[in-house]
C-alpha cells in the first residue's frame, strides 16, 4: 500500500547534512517528496511510497546522519501526492 506522511524533525537537524543524507536514504527506499529547513530550526520532509519503506524512513529519521542530535520526530499520515522523486527544497 502506498502512504504519504507529513514529518518535522527538531533538534540539531540543520548544517549536518540532514536533508542530504535523507534524500540518499529515501532514494535507497525508493520514496518520493522532499525535505526542506524551516525558520524555527527543524526540518520538515514529506515521505511517499509502498508502507513498510516508509516506515523504514521513519525510523532512520529518529536518529539521522551521525552528526545529527534528533529531539524530536512528528508524524502524521496526509493524502497521497505524487512526486517523481526525493528532492531537498
Amino acid at each position: 500500500m502506498k502512504v504519504c506522511f507529513s514529518v518535522t524533525v527538531s533538534g540539531l537537524v540543520q548544517g549536518v547534512y540532514f536533508r542530504a543524507s535523507s534524500q540518499q536514504v529515501a532514494i535507497d527506499y525508493g520514496l518520493s517528496g522532499y525535505a526542506r529547513n524551516l525558520s524555527d530550526g527543524n526540518v520538515e520532509l514529506l515521505i511517499c511510497g509502498e508502507q513498510d519503506n516508509v516506515e523504514k524512513m521513519l525510523n532512520w529519521l529518529k536518529q539521522g546522519p551521525p552528526e545529527a542530535e534528533v529531539e524530536d520526530l512528528r508524524h502524521e499520515q496526509v493524502q497521497w501526492q505524487d512526486h517523481n522523486f526525493f528532492a531537498i527544497e
